[in-house]
């Protein structure tokens, strides 16, 4: 199948999910994760009207988007993947959404960017659900106050939470906590679900998706 036929079924089975789940389809944002492809596998996949896409490193980002949002002004990027604090310029830079909030350093780094840049781009905190060591994310006990942290003290613009369920465990407990841990500070957006549980992530309320694999194919 061409990279248009799979975003077709990836949309097709987002609205079924949707329509199941008593909702809208065009209330699930589908973040369609590039990460690996190159601009000419991308460039499909814009011409097919997808213009929200995600990507996990700064620097391979940096090699490919600038082209391709000229272009394509319209398109939303937003890093879904861990960054250090030595490039949080950079991401200020060129996303506009960084859903990989997971430290007070990152917080910090990315709101002085910010204000330096006079850009306001939109966050998310990431949430370490299974509380896996080897994984980035603030612990669920500790969400609320520093949700309150980045709002209050940054002035950041925390718009929902993120999570990535550990792979040998149902998402859906994981899904649910993440939706109450939302819903406990006042916060509308979830991105959670991936190319083999999104469907799984729509039915406990995810509004944004971060699909790759179904789209463009193995890595």
């Amino acid at each position: 199948m061409s990279v248009e036929q799979r975003l077709g079924e990836v949309r097709s089975k987002i609205a079924v999910a949707a329509r199941e789940s008593g909702r809208e389809p065009d209330s699930i944002q589908l973040v369609a994760v590039s990460k690996t492809f190159d601009a000419p596998d991308i460039l499909p996949a814009i011409e097919a009207g997808q213009r929200v896409f995600g990507e996990n490193r700064v620097q391979e980002a940096q090699g490919k988007w600038p082209a391709l949002k000229t272009d394509t002004p319209e398109i939303e990027l937003h890093l879904i993947g861990p960054l250090q604090s030595n490039k949080a310029a950079d991401a200020v830079a060129l996303f506009d959404v960084i859903e990989s909030v997971d430290r007070e350093k990152i917080a910090r780094a990315l709101a002085a960017e910010m204000a330096a840049q006079r850009r306001r781009l939109r966050v998310y905190v990431q949430v370490n659900t299974g509380l896996e060591p080897q994984k980035a994310g603030i612990a669920p006990d500790d969400v609320a106050s520093f949700v309150a942290m980045c709002r209050e003290d940054l002035g950041l613009q925390v718009e929902g939470l993120m999570c990535i369920p550990p792979v040998d465990e149902n998402p859906g407990p994981h899904f649910a906590l993440l939706a109450k841990l939302a819903g406990e500070n006042n916060l509308e957006k979830l991105s959670m679900g991936m190319s083999g549980d999104f469907e799984t992530a729509i039915a406990f309320g995810a509004t944004s998706v971060r699909v790759g694999s179904a789209i463009f194919g193995s890595r």
